[in-house]
């Protein structure tokens, strides 16, 4: 696995712009420490793995944060546009989110397993989008075209997209949107406050 890049795909984390859809559930600052907590999280796990390079690519571009990873921003766009962007500076890479309580060494080194015969390796959600794309010297020319972002149709259409190369996919995890898909035990961990209708920008 010698040269493969990692990427973390996150928001910086300050208050009112990550996790909306969990915010308006369980306030601002729940939403925030759930975020702040997954990325340390997994900086700190995956980015000790010396299996492969591990990346932050963050939104906004100028955006700081003691994550102890080299930093990128994502740049402009629409999310396949920066996804895209960020996979193509790499002959081999897989790119991950932050909100998967699930993800862990194990799968991103399946990952990379997969990329050693498929183009195209993708980690299925339960709300039918998907928690880690990844791809190989033989990818997809185009494989963002015209994906439905944020609906149950985002892997289907990425995976049409793919047609005509050999695509792996990995067991399928649950990412976090609202306080449903949070682990048991996860909210009584970031004490959380009520609050009102978060503003700010919006996820991702």
């Amino acid at each position: 696995m010698k040269g493969d890049t990692l990427i973390l795909f996150a928001r910086a984390p300050r208050l009112g712009t990550v996790k909306r859809r969990l915010a308006r559930e369980v306030g601002e600052v729940a939403a925030l420490r759930f975020h702040r907590g997954q990325l340390r999280r997994l900086a700190r796990e995956l980015g000790r793995d010396r299996r492969w390079r591990t990346l932050l690519a963050v939104t906004p571009d100028r955006a700081r944060w003691p994550a102890g990873l080299p930093m990128t921003g994502q740049g402009r766009g629409d999310l396949g546009q920066r996804m895209a962007r960020a996979l193509a500076r790499h002959r081999r890479a897989v790119l991950v989110g932050s909100d998967i309580p699930g993800l862990g060494r194990a799968e991103v080194a399946a990952a990379f397993r997969a990329l050693g015969k498929a183009g195209a390796v993708f980690g299925p959600a339960e709300d039918g989008g998907y928690w880690l794309v990844g791809f190989g010297p033989r990818r997809p020319p185009d494989p963002f075209r015209g994906v439905r972002w944020s609906t149950e149709h985002a892997l289907a259409d990425t995976l049409a997209n793919c047609r005509g190369h050999r695509v792996a996919l990995l067991r399928r995890l649950r990412d976090v949107d609202g306080a449903a898909d949070l682990p048991r035990g996860t909210m009584r961990r970031a004490a959380p406050a009520r609050q009102g209708p978060p503003g700010g920008a919006p996820p991702r």
